[in-house]
């Protein structure tokens, strides 16, 4: 059972900044006793977000119930999910870059297939989408709310104001054919099969800087509880949140 915080693959300096945090939580709502100190509180969450442990199996590793689990776990996330910047605070961040990468991803989900509203047919599972945006070097910058999976990206992204934010910053931004139409902001390649050489090269550079961003895809996707998300799609966009201010702690 993972009881060590070196079965986890992140830095010490990641656990001491939630320890701190749930500290501050206690000290605000005047907790006096927990089953687990706060160091052992922020392991348990740390083990689920980027392990994908179970309840059950940190139920048994930490030696405490699966509801003292579910409490302790919503709460890390909750105070981690009110720390997440707003893209209006990103967006300023983006105009000291050269230019942004916009991509979407799907967050596989337990869900059946009545569920249809969730279901992607491009990823042809279902699922909750999301919208990131990444410097030029691929860093992960900012994730948007969750969707459900039947959301295309181009609509995600006016839904979530990126396209009017990026034209109002005046920033360039790359992206992938599904953000055909989104305007002049957002660069896309040709669509064609019949394309002339010109277009074709464009495409080609194009390809080279937009698969930058996949390094904060693999990045998001190294927290391994995003690989197969079984709990209410309610909570979906506070845990996406609550990774993204865990990642921005720990670089």
């Amino acid at each position: 059972m993972l009881v060590d915080p070196s079965s986890i693959d992140l830095s010490t300096r990641t656990l001491r900044f939630l320890s701190g945090q749930l500290t501050a939580r206690r000290q605000e709502i005047g907790t006096r006793w927990r089953r687990l100190p706060l160091a052992r509180q922020a392991l348990l969450a740390l083990a689920h977000l980027r392990c994908g442990e179970t309840y059950a199996q940190l139920a048994a590793g930490f030696g405490i119930g699966i509801a003292t689990v579910y409490r302790y776990i919503r709460e890390a996330i909750e105070v981690l999910a009110a720390l997440a910047p707003p893209l209006a605070e990103v967006m300023k961040t983006i105009r000291t870059k050269a230019f942004a990468i916009l991509d979407g991803t799907l967050l596989p989900i337990d869900r059946i297939a009545a569920d249809t509203p969730y279901y992607s047919g491009e990823h042809e599972r279902h699922g909750m989408s999301v919208q990131v945006l990444t410097d030029p070097v691929g860093r992960l910058l900012w994730v948007s709310p969750a969707l459900p999976g039947s959301t295309r990206d181009l609509t995600a992204a006016r839904q979530h104001g990126i396209i009017d934010a990026l034209a109002a910053a005046g920033v360039k931004c790359w992206a992938d054919k599904a953000y055909q139409g989104a305007g002049r902001p957002v660069r896309v390649p040709f669509r064609g099969r019949r394309l002339k050489r010109w277009k074709r090269r464009h495409n080609t550079t194009h390809a080279k800087i937009r698969c930058v961003g996949e390094q904060a895809m693999a990045t998001l996707k190294g927290w391994r509880l995003l690989r197969k998300l079984r709990c209410s799609t309610n909570r979906i966009t506070n845990i996406v949140k609550a990774v993204l201010v865990l990642h921005h702690a720990s670089v």
